[in-house]
């Protein structure tokens, strides 16, 4: 290992995943106080030395956004005013990714505006996890590692459906067209059928599922997907995969935003399980849902601050 030290430190979007990163590292979680004055306005001190040091800032874009993100612009001052060597932001949860592009005239496009941001604040590397599109990257002009939730979900998935290593009864569901890439890896590494959610959005967050392209009769369905945050695509599809004759419906998802009714609506589906992972905190309602399960993606986390930092691969813990 270097010389210089690992330092991780943490915002108030997710304190329990940044101590859980920092035991992977088998480190202390850095010592910072973020605070708010009176009047909102964020005030951070990094109560130890970060001379020379690469320094890890773990702070999801979850709601509420605006103050997370603020919060992560105004640490990365903080530490490039203390002469950190490297701030690399982990951002588990990458908010305002949803507005990559032009939808329609007039837009703007926020997705870009975060990563201006981030680098003008002085980070110097960027690690997410499941970014919504995966150009996003390319909006940054300092390294950027994308880490996937894959390897997490593919031993959930085999332990719970395929402990024979038979894999005929699922498929896995892609929820719309865009999310085919991701739902064809998880077939091909499982050896199961594909079958994909065709949808109309008639407006933001609304949805209406249309048709069922490929076989789901008989079979237990594999909803995968990046997020899930009203839960009406989710649970439209999880109803219309019943109806074409599969026998449950199970969906797993990185990023837990459950936004308005989400939880209610989860509640009153008829989904088996949503299996995500603590990229964002999950609120009182969603701990006390049945039907929610988390796994923790600290290790996965983890395990990548240490190849950044020994410089080693961090494709090789996809394949």
């Amino acid at each position: 290992m270097s010389e210089a030290q690992i330092q991780v430190f943490s915002g108030n979007s997710n304190p329990q995943l940044a101590q859980k990163i920092a035991q992977y590292l088998k480190i202390p979680l850095g010592n910072a106080n973020v605070r708010r004055f009176s009047d909102g306005e964020v005030s951070v001190n990094i109560e130890e030395s970060v001379r020379g040091n690469h320094t890890y800032i773990v702070q999801s874009t979850c709601p509420p956004a605006n103050e997370n993100l603020m919060e992560m612009l105004v640490m990365i001052d903080a530490l490039k005013r203390a002469s950190a060597a490297e701030i690399t932001t982990v951002v588990p949860y990458y908010g305002y990714a949803r507005q990559d592009r032009k939808a329609s005239p007039r837009e703007a496009i926020t997705a870009k505006l975060v990563a201006d941001l981030v680098e003008a604040a002085g980070a110097t590397r960027m690690i997410s996890l499941d970014l919504h599109v995966a150009q996003i990257q390319g909006f940054f002009d300092v390294p950027f590692d994308h880490l996937y939730a894959t390897p997490i979900f593919m031993e959930d998935i085999r332990q719970r459906f395929c402990a024979d290593g038979n894999a005929d009864d699922l498929v896995v569901v892609s929820p719309d067209t865009g999310g085919v890439e991701r739902a064809r890896a998880y077939a091909k590494r499982l050896h199961a059928s594909l079958a994909i959610i065709d949808k109309r959005r008639v407006q933001p967050n609304v949805a209406e599922v249309m048709n069922i392209i490929g076989d789901v009769a008989g079979k237990k369905a594999i909803i995968v997907d990046d997020m899930i945050d009203t839960a009406g695509t989710l649970t439209k599809a999880a109803e219309a995969l019943l109806a074409k004759g599969a026998t449950g419906v199970w969906a797993y998802a990185t990023h837990p935003v459950f936004s308005g009714t989400a939880i209610e609506r989860i509640e009153k589906s008829s989904l088996d399980e949503v299996i995500v992972t603590d990229t964002i905190p999950l609120s009182k309602a969603a701990q006390a849902c049945s039907r929610i399960r988390v796994l923790s993606c600290a290790s996965l986390v983890g395990e990548a601050i240490l190849r950044v930092h020994t410089g080693t691969s961090i494709s090789s813990l996809f394949l």
